[in-house]
């Protein structure tokens, strides 16, 4: 869920002028004019995916993907590098057959059509979040010192105030007291505090349903270049409490079980103590979900892309139950209803339940 680039919308006609400069790079690396050029899709970045239908297969691939990554908003780098780390771990991403990070353009294999978003949508298959459970598993057991960057305090905190400034602030048009400032801040410590007491191992940082794809081996895995090392418990969170698509509460704690059963056996250290796994995987969710918030905010306030704040409801109905549930947590439960009461209509903050 990466957060667009500096200052707005990107404008019509830059994008259109990457198009341009898109179709004569493929034309140069494929060696031919005969294909066939789709959207494919487009994150909550400047990048933006095309599939690219070759006349005849190139590279072996009847068709391809082309990332559009336009500098100096975006940058190819971390995605190549995270990509070898991924693959050397055996997950199943993206190969990739060319690139120009100068300009921001990398032409990649093409995992598919069908999301996991979509297909859970359409049915809870266990089966699948058994499979994205494995590859996790993998991905952690992969962890080696000093090769992503870390997820410290310093990156944990700067995401949790996108809550106070471009959820609340910016979103719902309310201010927050010098005593909700300061029992907001005390929070952040705690969660802070906690998220950090966690194992640290390989994070994907966005292991949800939209960027899993229903692939051979499964899944494919997307969206990956702002991996990092950090909390145990954060990817499985993604997994199952997901930005999209809210997941019945008892598929979502099996999942959590198989988890933590798989990852017990694969020797990972998680705690031996479900119950404690559990509450430290629920206030690494709760650092997630008040930055989705923020984010999700942002990205409709300033980078003018709207559809996103409208599922910020359902990061209110994950907060709401785990602040009330922790007695430590109770100003942040306080501050939510409050929020809840206060934001105007239009906003969609309407319940923590």
């Amino acid at each position: 869920m990466t957060s667009a680039g500096p200052d707005a919308v990107q404008p019509a006609a830059a994008a259109d002028a990457r198009a341009a400069l898109l179709d004569e790079w493929l034309v140069g690396t494929l060696g031919t004019r005969a294909f066939a050029l789709a959207p494919a899709s487009a994150d909550a970045s400047f990048r933006r995916y095309f599939r690219v239908t070759p006349e005849a297969p190139a590279f072996g691939e009847r068709t391809l993907v082309a990332m559009d990554a336009p500098p100096p908003r975006e940058d190819c780098r971390p995605f190549l590098h995270v990509a070898e780390v991924m693959r050397a771990a055996g997950l199943n991403v993206p190969r990739v057959f060319a690139q120009d990070v100068h300009r921001g353009f990398l032409l990649l294999s093409d995992l598919g059509t069908q999301t996991y978003l979509a297909a859970l949508r359409a049915a809870p298959d266990r089966a699948l979040l058994s499979d994205a459970t494995d590859t996790l598993v993998r991905l952690q057991l992969a962890t080696r010192p000093g090769v992503l960057p870390p997820y410290d305090a310093a990156l944990l905190r700067r995401e949790l105030e996108l809550f106070p400034e471009w959820y609340v602030g910016r979103h719902l048009g309310l201010a927050l007291s010098d005593d909700e400032r300061n029992d907001l801040a005390r929070i952040f410590d705690r969660i802070i505090a906690d998220n950090l007491a966690q194992p640290q191992v390989y994070v994907h940082r966005d292991f949800m349903p939209r960027n899993l794809m229903v692939a051979s081996p499964n899944p494919g895995v997307l969206d990956f270049q702002d991996a990092v090392v950090g909390p145990i418990s954060y990817d499985v969170m993604s997994l199952h409490k997901d930005a999209f698509l809210t997941l019945d509460e008892e598929v979502a704690l099996d999942g959590l079980i198989r988890y933590w059963e798989k990852a017990r056996a694969a020797g990972l250290p998680v705690d031996a103590d479900f119950y404690r796994f559990f509450r430290a995987a629920e206030w690494m969710g709760l650092q997630r979900h008040l930055k989705v918030l923020g984010i999700f905010a942002r990205i409709r306030h300033r980078d003018g892309k709207p559809g996103y704040v409208e599922d910020t409801p359902r990061f209110l109905r994950y907060i709401g139950p785990v602040a009330q549930r922790y007695p430590e947590l109770a100003p942040l439960y306080r501050l939510l209803q409050r929020l809840v009461h206060d934001a105007p209509a239009a906003a969609g903050a309407s319940s923590l339940s």
